[in-house]
């Protein structure tokens, strides 16, 4: 046991870091729960609802974890900048929550059909508030995650792997304003901080690095 924990310690912070999160997020999360600023743009009342990308919504949490837990056991070297760009989008994204508390009104009261899917959002509103939407994080950690997919020397021997990563990331982007889960507002301020923290990290790596660490 202490011989796995030495090999794979550098799993540890992401580990803390998330427990963290979760209880600043839900501490956030009922501090905003009937006080917040309206996020909205005329482009979302253009966006149909659809269903269907409930699927993709809910694969996000397989994405983000599964190649997580790729990077700390197999290829600790993309792990780094991956960890870096996941921690920072999302530690800023508490910080603007909590400093303007914000949400949306673009969910439909009710659906045109009653299937499957339409049951999987009722529950997924049920668990998941429309407040502290922005940047949307499950556009974040997408761009992040295939971000470092694309960066890694491993996986660039894998081109299925990368355009898998890809397309599934596109359509988890797609299914956040699809089932109105965000506004476009969301997805725009994401994209712009994923750049930000690419040109940081990826660019002029202003982290550190595996060989200094």
């Amino acid at each position: 046991m202490k011989e796995l924990i030495r090999k794979y310690r550098h799993g540890i912070p992401m580990v803390i870091y998330l427990i963290v999160y979760l209880i600043l997020f839900f501490i956030v999360e009922r501090m905003t729960e009937n006080h917040y600023h309206l996020v909205h743009i005329k482009l979302d009342d253009m966006i149909p609802f659809c269903e269907f990308f409930v699927i993709p919504y809910f694969c996000w949490f397989a994405y983000v974890a599964g190649f997580v837990l790729y990077f700390i056991f197999i290829d600790k070297e993309s792990y780094w900048p991956m960890f870096w760009f996941l921690v920072t989008g999302m530690t800023l994204f508490l910080v603007v929550s909590f400093i303007y508390p914000n949400g949306h009104e673009l969910r439909p009261t009710e659906f045109a059909r009653d299937n499957v899917f339409t049951r999987m959002i009722a529950d997924l509103y049920e668990t998941d508030t429309a407040t502290n939407i922005l940047p949307s994080i499950h556009v974040y950690n997408s761009l992040g995650i295939h971000i470092a997919v694309r960066k890694s020397k491993r996986l660039s021997k894998h081109r299925a792997v990368q355009i898998a990563s890809e397309i599934l990331c596109v359509l988890i982007i797609m299914s956040t304003v699809f089932i109105k889960q965000h506004s476009m507002v969301d997805v725009i301020s994401a994209f712009v901080l994923a750049v930000v923290m690419y040109v940081l990290i990826y660019v002029f790596h202003v982290v550190p690095r595996k060989n200094e660490i």
